[in-house]
This record gives C-alpha cells, structure tokens and sequence, in this order.
C-alpha cells in the first residue's frame, strides 16, 4: 500500500496543483492530507475545493479549527511579536476569504483518523495525538513523550513544516512537511510517500518543484504582508 501524506497547503493552489499531479503520475493508491487547508495564501477557497474534488482524507489542522469555527487566535507559535501580528492579519484575512460552505467543511474535519494496512495501524494528526497545535520536531522531548505512549505502529504528523521520520523502538514517527509554505532552506513543496508492507514500512521524502512565484505575487498583489511573499521563495520562516 502506498500512501501520499500533504500537509500544511496555506492556501497555496499552485503548489497543491503540482503535487496532486505529482501523486497521480506516481499512480498511489491514497492520498491522506494532515491539515491546515488555509492561512497565509490566497486561495483557500481553491485549496478547499480542489481536496473535496480529489476526495482526499483529511484531518483537521489549527488553522482549519481557527478559520473554520472563527477563532481569533489561530494557534501558532511566534515568538517574535511581528510574527504573531502578520499571523494574526492573515487569520482575519482566511476568515474573510473563505466561504460559508468551505468554513463549514474545516469546522466538521476530524482530528484523528485511524487506518489499518497490511496489518499496520497508522495514526494520522495535524500537530499530535495530544494537542492539534504541538510541534513534535525532530528529536524533541515532545516527540519522545509521546511516543512513549503511543500504543499503534505508525503515528504521522505535519504542522513544522519540514519532513522526517523516525523509529523509536519498533514505531515511526512521520512527518509530512508542508506543500504550500515548506521550512527547508528552499521553495519547493514537499510531500511524503509511506510504502507499508507486511513485512516491512520505507519513506520516502519527495520534493517538488512548482511556480512559487504566481503565489508570492498573488500574496503582495494583496493586503497580506509582504513577509508571506519571501517565505514562499525562500522556505524559510
């Protein structure tokens, strides 16, 4: 079985276009996505639409919460007050842009999806089992603690940004980085392929590149700010 895990979209079309293209040329059998439709791009009502058409599985980020249930706090975690500002304007702005219908399709995601293939059982979540919006980064105390109580074989994750995984003991831990607003030092988007096997699970970590300039410009053609623009053509936060 091998499954195609998206995360992270932020409402960037063109970067979806592409690595739903990329997934159907490589002929996959699923396509799972871990959350956060929306924020800080353009296009949400593009994004939602364009995974309802595809019906891909989806779980709910906390963006998708935020935007989908009206939260004023989408639940990200800025440090630098400019940061938490420029979040905020862009959890107004999704807000704003996002249709009735699309709103009403965040707010009833699920939070948890449990699937089982080839004897595996695999849990998917936006942040973790624990909170929709915690970072379990690579070699974290938070990853490990929850791992130590993570009862199925294979937990998978986004909401960092950047793509890993990692045994700990004789579970994985996957995480999907992020299509439309990666963190990895460069642009393009980025996506995971689990392979389960009965006998065995392998990652692999696929990168795609796509036109992130129409995204970056769409963003300063709009009141966002500017800041959302680099990120996009630098893949860094």
């Amino acid at each position: 079985m091998k499954i195609a895990v998206i995360s992270d979209i932020h409402s960037n079309i063109y970067a979806l276009e592409t690595v739903i293209n990329d997934i159907k040329e490589k002929n996959l059998d699923l396509t799972v996505c871990v959350g956060d439709l929306v924020g800080y791009a353009t296009f949400p009502n593009e994004v939602i639409d364009l995974i309802r058409k595809e019906n891909i599985l989806t779980v709910m980020g906390n963006y998708d919460d935020a935007v989908g249930n009206i939260r004023f706090i989408c639940g990200c975690d800025y440090s630098d007050p400019k940061d938490a500002e420029n979040a905020i304007s862009s959890l107004q702005w999704s807000i704003e842009n996002t249709s009735e219908e699309n709103k009403e399709f965040l707010a009833n995601l699920p939070k948890k999806m449990i699937l089982t293939f080839e004897g595996r059982t695999i849990t998917f979540v936006h942040g973790s089992p624990r909170k929709l919006n915690e970072y379990l980064k690579e070699n974290s105390q938070e990853a490990k603690e929850v791992m130590e109580c993570f009862t199925e074989d294979i937990l998978v994750c986004g909401h960092t940004h950047i793509p890993y995984y990692k045994m700990y003991g004789e579970k994985m831990l996957v995480n999907s980085g992020s299509v439309g607003k990666p963190k990895t030092g460069n642009p393009n988007a980025n996506y995971v392929i689990l392979d389960v096997k009965s006998e065995s699970v392998s990652v692999e970590v696929v990168e795609v590149f796509y036109d992130y300039e129409k995204t970056a410009k769409a963003i300063e053609e709009s009141i966002l700010p500017n800041e959302f623009a680099n990120i996009i053509r630098t893949g860094r936060a």
